[in-house]
């Protein structure tokens, strides 16, 4: 099993207010875009579409089936929204995309993150692996439930949201909410 480096750099808009946070990209193959959640799929960019515009398609580019990136990156960065993972590096112990089968190498400084992006008072993570490795990170003992908000530090939150993997089935509106929610608190 080999090592695998991140494919991507972060994405740190200069007014960004909520970094989101995933585990790691799954692999190359299953990618419709170079960008985050890449995977047609996964639906993060369908519950973003749906919290934002009241259209799960919004992002959609369904001839292609794909997402529309520049349509993506502009509105990240007119909202001030960054994305990156928890891990630099990683192993995949198996040849797919669970975290279940993802080993972490060499997690994420996040400190080093936040620093560039000063107006950011909000983490966002979109799996159970995510939010552990935040917690850790932070020196939390116990990860927080689901939809709910925690203090990492002074200053600093942890709004942890479902997964947008449909390997976790959790029905979409219930997504849709869970992201609507914390956006009206980050916002």
């Amino acid at each position: 099993m080999t090592l695998e480096q991140h494919p991507l750099e972060p994405f740190l808009p200069k007014n960004a207010k909520v970094l989101f946070l995933g585990s790691f990209p799954p692999p190359k193959q299953r990618w419709c875009m170079n960008f985050y959640y890449p995977n047609f799929q996964n639906d993060h960019w369908r519950i973003e579409g749906a919290v934002w515009f009241g259209d799960k398609d919004y992002f959609v580019d369904k001839e292609r089936k794909s997402f529309n990136k520049a349509k993506i990156v502009d509105f990240l960065n007119e909202k001030g929204i960054a994305l990156y993972d928890t891990a630099k590096v990683v192993r995949r112990l198996k040849n797919n995309a669970s975290d279940a089968f993802l080993e972490i190498v060499e997690p994420t400084d996040l400190r080093a993150l936040l620093r560039q992006i000063p107006l950011c008072h909000d983490i966002a993570t979109t799996g159970e692996k995510a939010t552990g490795e935040v917690c850790r990170y932070f020196g939390l003992d116990k990860i927080p439930a689901l939809g709910t908000v925690t203090e990492l530090e002074e200053g600093l939150s942890l709004y942890r949201l479902p997964s947008s993997s449909r390997a976790y089935p959790l029905a979409f509106e219930k997504e849709v909410e869970a992201y609507r929610e914390m956006f009206k608190q980050v916002f």
